[in-house]
């Protein structure tokens, strides 16, 4: 279980799922062979055959005052699109009270956007119902992200989730519609990354003088650091991914604060450093370029 201290904030990562292969639906353009020449990604981001490494956790902001939990991963008990993550039976919750956390002590949800992967724990199966999981937490979402949704037609790839995993929010009087730069404390914001859906945001940590930024599903793997050009599948609108994409690692490269990625395998955290080569690269410490 990792962790990171800024400055009076404790964030710690709650991992549900971490694989190797398997990514190329999201990442068409991360082939082995295109992936292979960007040795800064191994060990940590890709193994030796150039497989992609990813993960699917969340994130717990402690500030001393509140309990946040930043994307709630996949659930269990769901029916979804991908077999493999149909009808999850993990340890998430108790993962979660083992790292100090019992899901009754969480006062608030963020959701980066509504995919499947981000949403699943805002509810579990009790009695053939979905309630909430934190049922003393308020649950934040972009307004203008929850109003994409509500009107859509559901891709494929999202079928159900706003049903078992959104809605029900609503029905409690949990759900509260926020602007997506919205300071939820005085230490955490909301950062608008528009582009992998309409209302995407990242989260943004200040405290003592320390930063770090939550990505959420703008950079979906460390090598769209070095390849800003490789966009997600999954993209609603790939340009304005990319121009999100590029704008961020520019404010952030050589600087201090302390990107955290939502997909990035461990150790999950480092800071932006520009290539001569071009393009950027996480520096987790102990890497190369």
């Amino acid at each position: 279980m990792e962790h990171w201290q800024i400055g009076r904030v404790r964030v710690t990562r709650i991992m549900e799922l971490e694989l190797a292969g398997g990514s190329r639906f999201i990442l068409p353009d991360a082939t082995r062979e295109a992936c292979l020449p960007l040795d800064w990604m191994r060990p940590h981001f890709m193994d030796e055959q150039g497989n992609l490494i990813m993960s699917v956790h969340a994130l717990v902001v402690d500030t001393g005052d509140r309990r946040i939990i930043v994307d709630t991963c996949i659930g269990n008990d769901k029916q979804r699109s991908i077999p493999a993550w149909t009808n999850l039976q993990t340890t998430f919750l108790a993962d979660l009270a083992a790292a100090g956390y019992p899901r009754e002590s969480i006062d608030t949800v963020l959701c980066t956007h509504l995919h499947v992967d981000h949403v699943g724990w805002n509810t579990m199966l009790v009695d053939g119902q979905w309630v909430p999981t934190f049922p003393n937490a308020r649950y934040l979402f972009a307004e203008r992200e929850w109003r994409y949704w509500d009107t859509a037609d559901q891709d494929a790839l999202n079928t159900g989730v706003l049903e078992d995993s959104v809605r029900p929010i609503f029905a409690a009087g949990l759900a509260e519609l926020v602007d997506w730069d919205h300071r939820v404390c005085t230490e955490v914001w909301l950062e608008p990354t528009p582009g992998h859906t309409p209302g995407h945001v990242s989260v943004h940590i200040a405290s003592d003088g320390h930063e770090a930024l939550i990505t959420g599903d703008c950079i979906h793997h460390p090598c769209q650091m070095t390849r800003t050009d490789w966009c997600s599948s999954a993209d609603h609108d790939q340009a304005v991914g990319r121009a999100t994409r590029e704008a961020l690692l520019a404010r952030y490269a050589d600087g201090p604060v302390l990107v955290i990625g939502t997909h990035f395998a461990a150790p999950t955290a480092g800071h932006v450093r520009r290539r001569a080569a071009g393009g950027y690269w996480l520096d987790v410490g102990g890497s190369s370029r």
